[in-house]
C-alpha cells in the first residue's frame, strides 16, 4: 500500500479530511417533504402517492407505456427476464424457471445483478465480449454468438457506467433473430442514444434507484414496458402474486419486491434533479479529460450517437504505460515503473488521501461462479479482460469540489513519475 508520507513522489501531498467518494447519494431536501408525507398519511407499505408518481414520471421521461416501481434494480432485472422468459417459453412448473433449459446472451463487462437474475430463472448465461468504442456489447461478437448458437432467444444488454451501447444494431441483429432483448438501464438513466432514452430500447428495460446511482432512493428500481398486460403481471408477482380473491390465494410463484412508499419518496424528491445531477457528472468527466490530457491515459468513450449520463469517470491506461500488475482472485501486485503505471497502483494512490476509486467491472467470463460458462469474441480477442486489467473508475461524485478533483489529478500525475 502506498504511503504518502514516505514516498518521494507524493511529497507535500495531504490527504482529504473528509473521505471523497465513487458515487455517493446527493440529496436537496425535497426528499424529506415527500417522506413526511407518506408517514403523517399513514401511506408507508407498497402503495401511495410517492409511487404512482415516480411511475409516472419515469415512464414519461423514458418514453416508455408502462413502468412498475420495484425494491431493486435486481429485482427489476430478475422480473424482466422472467417476463421475457415466460413470453418466449411459456409459464413453468413451479420450482422450475422460465428459462430452464435455454442459453441466453449476456454482457460480459459488467456487475453480476445483470446475469444472476438469468441463474435465477434456470437459464444459462452465455458471455458477450466488449467493444473498444462504447465499453458496451459488441455486436459483431453478438452476431457471431447467434451463428454459434441459433437456438438462442434472449439477449441481455447493459449500458455501462452511463454509457449507451450501439442500441440501434444490436436491436437490429435481435430483430433479425427473432430475440427478445431485456435492456438494463440501470446506470443509464438520463442517457439518450440517437435523441431517444435509454430505458426505452428493450422489449423491457430496467432503471435502478440503488444508492450511489444518478438519482436514488437509497434502494429501488423499475421495470420498463409498453405491455399493459406485462405490467399488469410484474405487479402481481411483486406482491406474491396474490389473486384477486378476498382470502390469499395464489396461481403461481410470486415474490415481495415492491417497492415501499418510503423509499418511492425519496426518489420523487430526487427526480427533478436528474438533469443537474447528469450536469455535475458531465462537469466531471471534463475536468478529469482536461486534467489528464497530457498522459498516457483515455477517458471511457462513449459513441457520437450518444448523450451519457457520465455516472462514472473512468480511465484506461495505455497498453505502453502499463507497469507490471498481477492479479489473483482477491488480491494484486504491481512493480512501480518510472513513467509507468497501473490501475492497483493508481487506486493505491486515491486511497492514500482518502478518495475512493474502484476497479473496472471484472467481466462475467472471469469469474469463478461462470468461469464454465461459454464466452464469445471476434477474431479471439478478449476486449473486456484488456480493459479490466487497464482501466479503472474514478471519484466521481457530484459533490466533490474542483479543488478536490484537481488534487486527484495531481495524484494521478504523480503515479507516473
Amino acid at each position: 500500500m502506498i504511503d504518502i508520507s514516505n514516498d518521494s513522489r507524493f511529497m507535500g501531498v495531504e490527504a482529504f479530511t473528509e473521505k471523497v467518494w465513487l458515487s455517493s447519494p446527493t440529496v436537496h431536501g425535497d426528499e424529506q417533504h415527500w417522506v413526511d408525507e407518506a408517514i403523517q398519511t399513514n401511506w408507508v407499505s407498497t402503495v401511495g402517492a410517492n409511487i404512482d408518481e415516480i411511475e409516472r414520471i419515469a415512464a414519461e421521461k423514458i418514453g416508455r407505456k408502462y413502468s412498475v416501481a420495484l425494491s431493486t434494480g435486481t429485482a427489476a432485472i430478475h422480473l424482466a427476464v422472467k417476463l421475457a422468459g415466460e413470453r418466449l417459453y411459456g409459464q413453468p412448473k413451479i420450482g422450475h424457471g422460465t428459462l430452464e433449459g435455454h442459453k441466453v446472451f449476456c454482457s460480459d463487462m459488467t456487475f453480476d445483478a445483470t446475469v444472476n437474475p438469468v441463474a435465477y430463472e434456470g437459464g444459462e448465461a452465455v458471455f458477450i465480449d466488449t467493444e473498444y468504442d462504447t465499453w458496451n456489447m459488441d455486436p459483431k461478437a453478438l452476431e457471431k454468438a447467434f451463428e454459434l448458437y441459433p437456438e438462442v432467444r434472449l439477449v441481455v444488454l447493459v449500458n455501462l457506467y452511463g454509457t449507451p451501447g450501439k442500441l440501434d444494431e444490436i436491436r437490429e441483429i435481435c430483430k433479425k433473430h427473432d430475440a427478445l432483448l431485456v435492456e438494463d438501464a440501470a446506470e443509464s438513466f438520463g442517457a439518450s442514444y440517437k435523441g431517444k432514452q435509454t430505458g426505452s430500447f428493450g422489449d423491457i428495460s430496467i432503471i435502478s434507484f440503488n444508492g450511489n446511482k444518478i438519482i436514488t432512493g437509497s434502494a429501488g428500481g423499475m421495470l420498463l414496458t409498453d405491455v399493459e398486460e406485462e405490467a399488469v403481471k410484474v405487479r402481481k408477482w411483486s406482491t406474491q402474486s396474490r389473486d384477486n380473491a378476498a382470502w390469499y390465494q395464489h396461481t403461481e410463484l410470486g415474490y415481495n419486491y415492491r417497492i415501499s412508499n418510503i423509499v418511492a419518496g425519496v426518489v420523487r424528491g430526487q427526480l427533478p434533479y436528474l438533469d443537474e445531477h447528469i450536469a455535475q457528472k458531465k462537469a466531471i468527466y471534463e475536468r478529469y479529460k482536461e486534467g489528464l490530457k497530457d498522459l498516457p491515459v483515455k477517458m471511457n468513450p462513449f459513441d457520437e450517437n450518444s448523450d451519457p449520463n457520465y455516472w462514472l469517470s473512468c480511465i484506461i491506461i495505455d497498453k505502453d504505460a502499463m507497469s507490471q500488475q498481477v492479479r489473483g482472485d482477491c488480491d494484486a501486485q504491481y512493480t512501480a515503473e518510472s513513467g509507468k503505471s497501473c490501475p492497483t497502483e493508481i487506486l493505491e494512490a486515491i486511497a492514500a488521501i482518502n478518495a475512493e476509486g474502484r476497479p473496472i467491472w471484472k467481466p462475467m467470463h472471469m469469474q469463478p461462479i461462470y468461469s464454465d460458462h461459454a464466452f464469445v469474441s471476434v477474431d479471439g480477442n478478449d476486449v473486456g479482460a484488456d480493459i479490466f486489467e487497464r482501466g479503472l473508475c474514478l471519484p466521481s461524485d457530484n459533490k466533490m469540489t474542483v479543488d478536490q478533483q484537481n488534487r486527484i489529478i495531481d495524484t494521478i500525475h504523480r503515479c507516473f513519475r
